[in-house]
């Protein structure tokens, strides 16, 4: 079918413009897409003023101008740039999401204000952002198993974990540097830990296995050797009589928790005075390929948290005083660190894959069904989620929050996608199609980046993601 276009400038009957000088005003196109299909009144005008948080030169004159109330978020976006376009010449058109009353526009204004109860007698203020979605689609890591893990909170690199018992340091995102080996079970979890007070820019890092064990690495990213270079443990923690599934560094770095098979979390020290006392071996094992197992330390587990009756599938440790752990058996629980208790205990009627806790210290949450839920847990004497999303078409992995955003996060499913939310939207800002097959990890990396790891053996990059 034939796109028909529709030109207007001000003065005609599709735009009307209020102080403003007609004469410098851009022109407008709309396809048809952008028209209702509905039967509404394609002569209906609205009232509206644009307005940004946007640095120069993406702010818009701040005028108001009649647009037709047909008109949808791409729609808008036109006319956005083309008053961007009159004010500099050099400007390049990119698409824009709209915010009205702080919440995302996702159908015909019209439509909106219908659904919101908002009046179109007044002048409608419309916040305009930078579309979240990746830019760009970077080449993928290859590994030889699936990839069941992924750190991202280090910009110089990324982190993974494979169901070849190795780890992998990524140094820019394309680079394989080192390798953690050491294990004897698949990995199931990685994190790279706080590395204040750590002498000589050395990074330390924690994975946990499907061997049981959890393991503690030291190396020196920024250092210059044959790459890729061999790196064993220089810890392991023993104590849980089962796979561990996630573990989550503490705030400061010190310590680690761990949730596994065996329905325990439990608390690890790893500070300064442990990898002192070590340090000397640390550095002979930087110089051998084969590492000797005898030479490592050993050490148990501080405490340990007992509530779960089945699989700890994912803990986090967002606060000094507070873990948050999911269960199979279909709880989330918070756990007081110094006493051990759990405060608050969720009980839902899915098993739980997966959980973080983020933007205004929600908690979000998916697992044996393809919603991605959202919880608030000071809110005393409701248990329901305050959001839903269910754009997903089968289980839920994982789930990540923004590091600088109340209302990002991102997700990953069995069903081969990764998506971007809103809190202000219930669709999804963006699907990232760049798997083969089922999505086991997700992270944000560097702010502008999401990474995933997948039963296609691929670590895939999408960067460019502009989050405000």
């Amino acid at each position: 079918m034939e796109m028909s276009l529709i030109a207007t400038k001000a003065g005609d009957t599709g735009l009307g413009f209020r102080d403003c000088d007609a004469k410098n005003l851009p022109l407008f196109i709309f396809s048809s897409s952008e028209m209702d299909t509905n039967g509404s009144d394609s002569s209906r005008q609205i009232q509206v003023r644009f307005v940004t948080k946007l640095e120069p030169p993406l702010k818009a004159p701040a005028s108001s101008i009649a647009v037709p109330s047909y008109l949808n978020r791409m729609g808008l976006s036109e006319i956005v740039n083309s008053l961007l376009k009159s004010v500099s010449s050099e400007f390049e058109p990119q698409p824009f999401d709209f915010l009205v009353d702080g919440e995302l526009v996702r159908m015909s204004l019209e439509q909106f204000l219908l659904a919101k109860g908002i009046s179109a007698e007044r002048v409608l203020e419309i916040e305009y952002i930078k579309v979240v979605a990746p830019r760009e689609q970077k080449d993928p890591c290859l590994h030889d198993d699936w990839v069941s893990a992924v750190d991202g909170s280090d910009p110089r690199f990324i982190l993974t974990g494979c169901y070849d018992n190795i780890s992998r340091i990524w140094k820019a995102g394309s680079l394989c540097t080192h390798i953690l080996e050491g294990h004897t079970g698949a990995v199931t979890s990685v994190s790279i830990l706080n590395t204040t007070g750590v002498e000589n820019g050395n990074i330390r890092l924690a994975t946990g296995s499907k061997d049981r064990t959890l393991r503690l690495w030291m190396l020196d990213v920024a250092g210059k050797v044959d790459y890729p270079m061999k790196i064993g443990a220089y810890k392991v923690l023993n104590g849980h009589m089962a796979s561990v599934q996630s573990i989550s560094s503490a705030p400061l770095g010190d310590k680690i928790c761990s949730g596994s098979w065996d329905c325990s979390v439990k608390l690890w020290k790893v500070n300064d005075s442990e990898v002192e006392g070590d340090s000397v071996s640390i550095k002979k094992r930087k110089l051998v390929s084969d590492m000797v197992e005898e030479s490592q330390a050993e050490i148990e587990a501080m405490s340990s948290f007992v509530g779960h009756t089945q699989c700890v599938s994912s803990v986090t440790w967002p606060e000094l005083e507070t873990i948050y752990s999911a269960s199979w058996d279909h709880s989330i629980r918070s756990w007081d660190v110094e006493t051990g208790k759990s405060p608050w205990n969720m009980v839902s009627g899915k098993v739980f894959n997966c959980l973080d806790v983020g933007g205004r210290e929600l908690i979000a949450a998916g697992g044996s069904d393809p919603i991605l839920r959202i919880w608030d847990p000071r809110k005393p004497g409701t248990l329901a989620p305050i959001f839903q999303f269910s754009s997903h078409a089968s289980w839920i992995t994982a789930c990540k929050w923004h590091s600088s955003s109340q209302f990002h996060l991102v997700s990953s499913s069995y069903d081969g996608k990764v998506m971007l939310w809103d809190l202000r939207t219930a669709w999804p800002l963006a699907v990232i199609d760049s798997h083969k097959d089922k999505v086991l990890c997700v992270d944000w990396w560097k702010g502008d980046s999401v990474v995933s790891g997948g039963a296609d053996s691929k670590l895939c990059i999408s960067s460019g993601i502009s989050i405000q």
